[in-house]
């Protein structure tokens, strides 16, 4: 139970990669509180407190800021895709502080979900590779700034991993050929991605920050 007595806000988590994640920290015992778009789209028990917000809204945005100052958050994770306007990532360091209240206790960890298209490119995935980058940057800055002061900042970022969403969008045929180009031969699995997310966020991490990491089956040193 290595997350007993902590808190954990993750975003995007009623569904896939999210999903996972939130039942792994509650497996081993942290209270968590998640973000979804509306009270309809999952059973209220996958998370122990719900925040309902939609990213693409500033002024959601905002709120849910509001709502973290009331939080004693020690684990931030943010997953919920990164399709929302600039305020996100242009609030500044000091204001980020305030919201987290890691820098009081002297420890805290972020894991921000980025993607292989932080790390590459590929045609047609300009907003997106931007926004993925961006959040790299992100993720540079607070660790550059906090990890002295016991706040590891980690992005990961997830090849082909195997969720309901993929395969709406792929066909079997798609699929396939994506599975033929990554070394490990199969699509990864969202257990993949939240064991590596818990580890980053446990206290066994003591010296891993700053660091955008892929979990893609080798697909991006091919």
């Amino acid at each position: 139970m290595r997350f007993s007595d902590k808190k954990v806000f993750i975003t995007g988590a009623s569904r896939g990669i999210g999903a996972e994640i939130a039942a792994a920290f509650r497996a081993e015992g942290a209270y968590v509180i998640g973000t979804k778009t509306s009270n309809d789209i999952i059973a209220d028990d996958l998370c122990d407190d719900w925040f309902i917000a939609n990213f693409s809204s500033e002024s959601q945005i905002l709120m849910c800021a509001d709502y973290l100052r009331s939080q004693d958050v020690d684990i931030l994770v943010n997953n919920a895709g990164f399709n929302i306007n600039n305020p996100f990532t242009e609030i500044d360091l000091d204001i980020f502080k305030k919201i987290l209240g890691m820098d009081k206790k002297g420890w805290g960890r972020i894991v921000n979900i980025s993607s292989i298209f932080g790390k590459i490119g590929k045609e047609g995935r300009a907003a997106y590779s931007a926004s993925k980058f961006a959040l790299d940057g992100l993720t540079l800055s607070i660790s550059a700034e906090y990890s002295s002061r016991g706040i590891m900042a980690n992005c990961i970022a997830p090849g082909f991993i195997d969720t309901s969403l993929t395969r709406k969008m792929l066909t079997p045929e798609e699929i396939s050929d994506l599975v033929s180009r990554v070394p490990a031969g199969r699509l990864g699995q969202v257990n993949e991605i939240s064991n590596l997310v818990l580890w980053l966020s446990s206290e066994e991490n003591t010296f891993t920050t700053g660091q955008n990491i892929a979990i893609d089956g080798g697909f991006t040193r091919v």
